[in-house]
């Protein structure tokens, strides 16, 4: 059986069954090695996956040296919380429902699934569809039936624990997988790359509206790239892509921030790349960097809910009213303003609930926020968002409909933009790459200052788009070319 990935396993004797391989090593001869080989292909066949455990560093160690693995920690991570409910069976796979309307249903019904395949020939497209999910190179599924069948429980398997049958179907199973190789072969294609642009078409607030994404793919295709939507489903389809464009809101603690690490592994150019989410997600962080740099903001104190808050003190450094915000929010969610210390001190109560630090940063009011987008270290556009009627941000999430109410907004040139508001936008995201970023800025008697910077910018159509037309999705599309050419 010949395979070009290298197979981890708890003891060279789990082999024997098998013809002798180079490509065996043990999970402990893997640990302690202090350079990856040259495979980046790695099939961890460790029994115990459960958090901490050997199997599981041996993944987490693979996915750190840049190699891909199976299972990823991802995968061990859904499978090992996959017990905290029951998956429900659609009723339109009909191989399914004839498989199980053939068993008993007075006990469960357990089934073995090696990459992708199955010996039940009527669960095939079950199986591909269990691995695509959970991408595991054994996999053990139980039904149980409370008056309709449902997964009772998923989990990775053994392969010492296999009868000597199951241990010629995984060895078969294995062959086949190997052969269709890691990466799915394409077919030839008509434009020199491909590009997946991830998005959420249920999210609240997106990033970018139907008709933006449309746009992309358009101009896209102008740039000699094949762009392809997808959805976080589609998270083991990455790899048949040259590079990823995140077009929904991103967080660290989130599958948007593992397709970016998965793709920067594997050498796919990637907006956002992760170090950038890791900045920008979190602004506690971007505070301490914008600090260090003298890059101004609004005067802002880190609160920490494990020691003393002195709120009478921090009321008359920042001046009422005092903006509270949790470091993780988008959007204007988790940022509340408090009028006086009782208030405050009410407000820091029901956030430190969300967060252990909060920041508390002074209050300034304007009219209107700039946002100032920004590829590749130059500014591409720029818009005035203005605050939503009666309300004191851009977005009133408590406007009392099903939908969150926002202000207006103003499409200017670049050029018409405040020339000290583009140079302090420019210096702030030079400290953290060369990616698409929204700097949002207020300007004051002193001059402007930063509030955030957004590495997942809205781009809308009708909205930020509304100077430029199709000529920012050209830039943006263009700027892949040029990022694909040079890898």
């Amino acid at each position: 059986m010949q395979n070009s990935a290298l197979i981890i396993l708890d003891d060279i004797t789990d082999w024997q069954p098998y013809y002798p391989s180079q490509s065996t090593v043990t999970s402990s001869e893997y640990l302690l090695q202090t350079s990856s080989k040259s495979r980046t292909q790695i099939l961890n066949l460790c029994g115990d996956l459960s958090y901490l455990s050997t199997g599981y560093y041996v993944s987490l160690l693979a996915e750190a040296r840049g190699q891909r693995v199976l299972p990823s920690v991802t995968t061990i991570n859904d499978l090992a919380n996959f017990n905290h409910y029951q998956l429900l069976l659609a009723n339109t796979d009909k191989q399914l429902s004839k498989f199980l309307g053939n068993v008993d249903k007075t006990a469960p019904v357990r089934i073995l699934i090696c990459f992708g395949q199955t010996q039940e020939p009527l669960l095939s497209s079950f199986a591909r569809q269990i691995f695509d999910r959970y991408p595991c190179p054994i996999i053990w599924v139980e039904f149980s039936y409370q008056g309709r069948w449902f997964i009772n429980q998923l989990g990775g398997g053994a392969l010492p624990d296999l009868s000597d049958e199951q241990q010629t179907f995984f060895g078969n199973a294995l062959d086949s997988f190997s052969k269709r190789v890691w990466r799915k072969a394409r077919a030839p294609k008509e434009y020199r790359y491909d590009l997946a642009i991830l998005h959420d078409p249920n999210e609240f607030i997106p990033t970018s509206d139907k008709k933006a994404l449309q746009r992309f793919i358009k101009a896209a295709k102008e740039a000699d790239i094949d762009a392809e939507l997808i959805t976080a489903d589609d998270y083991n389809r990455l790899l048949e892509f040259d590079a990823l464009f995140i077009r929904e809101t991103t967080r660290i603690n989130h599958y948007t921030y593992h397709f970016a690490k998965k793709a920067e592994a594997n050498g796919m150019v990637v907006i956002d790349a992760p170090h950038s989410i890791l900045q920008c997600a979190n602004k506690v962080f971007l505070k301490e960097l914008l600090d260090k740099h003298e890059i101004p903001t609004p005067r802002t104190e880190l609160l920490l809910s494990q020691q003393e808050i002195d709120y009478a003190q921090i009321g008359e450094r920042l001046g009422y009213p005092v903006v509270l915000k949790i470091p993780d929010g988008s959007f204007s969610i988790g940022v509340e303003k408090a009028e006086s210390e009782e208030e405050l001190r009410r407000v820091a109560s029901e956030l430190f609930n969300k967060s252990t630090i909060l920041l508390a940063q002074e209050f300034v009011k304007t009219d209107f926020d700039w946002r100032i987008g920004i590829l590749n270290n130059r500014p591409i556009y720029a818009c005035k968002y203005f605050m939503a009627r009666n309300h004191w941000q851009i977005y009133n999430h408590a406007s009392g409909t099903s939908r969150s109410k926002s202000g207006g907004f103003e499409t200017v040139g670049v050029h018409q933009v405040p020339k000290d508001v583009v140079k302090t936008a420019l210096q702030a995201t030079k400290l953290i790459g060369d990616g698409l970023y929204g700097v949002d800025m207020k300007v004051t008697s002193k001059g402007p200052v930063i509030i955030e910077i957004n590495d997942n910018p809205s781009i809308d159509s009708g909205v930020e788009d509304l100077l430029l037309g199709d000529e920012l999705y050209h830039i943006i599309m263009r700027d892949f070319a040029r990022r694909l050419d040079e890898k």
